[in-house]
């Protein structure tokens, strides 16, 4: 054992017993990782001894100062223990699934004196009885849609019983409840219906088609025949949900198949849903830290995350498992039936397993691919942008600003942030010119980059200053820039770029600098500018159409100042006095009809 750990740690070693459970390793109180053992002295030493560990499993040794353990009866339940606890903590450093998508479930509220029939995303530990998952928007919608022809249950969320009875609604004119909250029913016979609706979805229908039959020729005897077509069509939508099921299942039974693949970093894992012997679909779940991991580790790990909240198919065909017998016995609980934890070496099966590790190893490929082409254009482009530019410090936070007006009117000034490469549109500001007159683009620049230091000297919630500034324009722009700079006395790289041939211009450089086209660094300043330049277009086209609109506002005969005052306060805005109709205009007190048609008249001119 290594001198470093702690007297606590060694003690608590010669204190572990030979029994399972699970264990919670810690650093500074808080817990990095959960994981079970058949044997926790066995299993807890091994992380605390001179043997050569993984680079996952180091990294967390070489953080660990303490560790505590939860004794449990059986492996399975440390099992259940563990997938609590992980579920509970959220562990740095154990699996966790890249994917929040969840299938729907059908669900009966057993724990209710009248339960209720209804569509779950996530299956709860509620006492409530779950069906599915089922792929797919249609999948879930025809069996609900027959269940509610068939099975009267209610669906609503009243509290049964009601003190008093209540009024029932349309769903019992429409023959889809049976109306408890009125007291229609009592509570035996309701729990008939809903034994009868559990019984149709684990597939007895045939009692349930024997009485429809039955409610069927009866109706025809009492010459109710609208009632017995009714029954009819009945009968043949669960014949035909059935007939599908059934055609299913003499092909081959549902299977989850389970494969991991591995890069030596991150680990992928591949799920293909198999109902019936037809892939429904095929899910990738990224496993960053997992890429060399013992694979038996990271497939029951895996797995006890996924199970957590979804049910599993009669039968689970995994690359691996390094305890299959306490993770069957846990699915059976969670499925509340039969399952199979097949780890197949040959034949049909190990060929869904190779098929589902391709898929893994694919969408690994993929996501590699997109994380290297990210990292080129964040943190190598950031790099490489820090060299041509001759500054120490690689940039972290770049601003980018750029002026826009029209011939000096309603002048603005965008400010746009890059943090790591990546827009961080929450530190975006827009700034209104205040101080120059006419198209001054150079003392624009000033006012701005001045103001825009000033913050960063607040005592109070200041603004950060970033690493880098990019400035829309050639030498004169970065000049003025540099002169808001220097006046307080601030240090911050800047440069500008010229949009002609894509120029950097550099303080006290006689030369601009050129970077190569396909330049990582040249695409991120360029996509910097592109932004200040499309973000302070888009708030100066707004300022632009509410000027307009104001103009026109002040044009109109008839409409003087404090009729106008009497129209904002109505309207609240401009815009809101452009939406008006001439009713609505003519309402506001002051206005007169003909005022108001003139006035909805000249904003509403271009529309006719």
């Amino acid at each position: 054992m290594s001198e470093r750990f702690s007297d606590a740690i060694r003690q608590k070693l010669a204190l572990l017993p030979d029994r399972p459970g699970c264990y919670l390793m810690k650093e500074r109180g808080e817990i990095l990782y959960v994981g079970k053992a058949v044997n926790l002295n066995n299993r807890v030493r091994s992380y605390f001894s001179n043997h050569p560990h993984s680079a996952k499993v180091q990294a967390l040794v070489d953080r660990v100062d303490d560790f505590d353990i939860i004794l449990a009866a059986t492996n399975l339940e440390a099992l259940v223990l563990e997938s609590n606890l992980i579920k509970l903590h959220k562990p740095y450093y154990n699996i966790k699934l890249m994917d929040d998508k969840h299938y729907p479930y059908i669900r009966i509220s057993l724990n209710e004196p009248f339960p209720r029939l209804t569509v779950a995303r996530r299956v709860e530990n509620d006492g409530a009885r779950y069906f599915g998952p089922y792929y797919g928007t249609a999948a879930i919608n025809q069996v609900t849609g027959v269940l509610r022809r068939i099975f009267p249950l209610r669906t609503c969320t009243l509290k049964l019983p009601a003190a008093k009875p209540l009024r029932p609604c349309i769903s019992y004119e429409m023959g889809q409840c049976l109306a408890p909250c009125a007291g229609y029913v009592t509570q035996e016979e309701y729990m008939v219906l809903v034994n009868e609706v559990i019984a149709f979805l684990r597939g007895r229908y045939k009692p349930v088609v024997a009485r429809l039959e039955e409610e069927m020729a009866q109706a025809s005897r009492e010459l109710q025949f609208e009632r017995a077509a009714e029954l009819r069509d009945s009968i043949r939508d669960v014949m035909g949900l059935m007939e599908q099921q059934n055609a299913l299942q003499t092909q081959q039974v549902d299977q989850d198949v389970i494969a991991v693949a591995q890069d030596g970093l991150d680990a992928m894992a591949q799920v293909l849903f198999i109902r019936g012997g037809k892939m429904l679909e095929t899910r990738a779940f990224a496993l960053p830290r997992e890429g060399n991991e013992p694979l038996d580790e990271v497939m029951d790990g895996f797995l006890t995350q996924f199970y957590e909240d979804r049910i599993p198919a009669r039968e689970v065909i995994a690359q691996a498992s390094q305890d299959r017998d306490t993770l069957e016995a846990w699915l059976r609980e969670k499925r509340q039936g039969a399952v199979d934890v097949i780890i197949p070496q040959r034949g049909d099966k190990r060929r869904l397993v190779d098929n589902a590790l391709s898929n893994a190893q694919d969408a690994l490929q993929k996501r590699n691919a997109k994380a290297q082409v990210v990292h080129e254009r964040t943190i190598i482009a950031s790099e490489e942008l820090a060299d041509a530019l001759g500054i120490e410090k690689v940039p972290v936070r770049i601003e980018g600003f750029d002026i826009s007006n029209t011939q000096g009117a309603q002048s603005v000034a965008s400010m746009v942030v890059f943090i790591n490469g990546q827009p961080a549109r929450r530190e975006y500001r827009h700034f209104r010119i205040k101080t120059v007159e006419g198209p001054n683009d150079f003392a624009s620049m000033n006012e701005v980059l001045t103001r825009r230091f000033k913050r960063a000297l607040l005592p109070d919630k200041p603004w950060p200053l970033p690493d880098l500034i990019l400035v829309d324009g050639g030498p004169q722009q970065l000049a003025f820039a540099l002169m808001a700079r220097d006046s307080l006395g601030l240090d911050v790289p800047m440069f500008g770029l010229a949009e002609r041939q894509e120029e950097i211009f550099l303080p006290e450089a006689d030369e601009p600098v050129i970077l190569d086209r396909h330049s990582p660094a040249l695409h991120l300043i360029q996509r910097v500018r592109d932004e200040a330049h499309r973000f302070g277009i888009t708030h100066h086209r707004k300022l632009r159409g509410k000027e307009s609109i104001r103009s026109r506002l002040e044009e109109v005969p008839g409409i003087g100042p404090a009729r106008r005052r009497a129209l904002l306060s109505a309207f609240r805005s401009i815009k809101g006095i452009q939406e008006a109709d001439v009713d609505a205009l003519a309402s506001v007190p002051g206005m007169s009809r003909p005022a108001a048609q003139a006035l909805y008249d000249a904003l509403h001119t271009n529309e006719k």
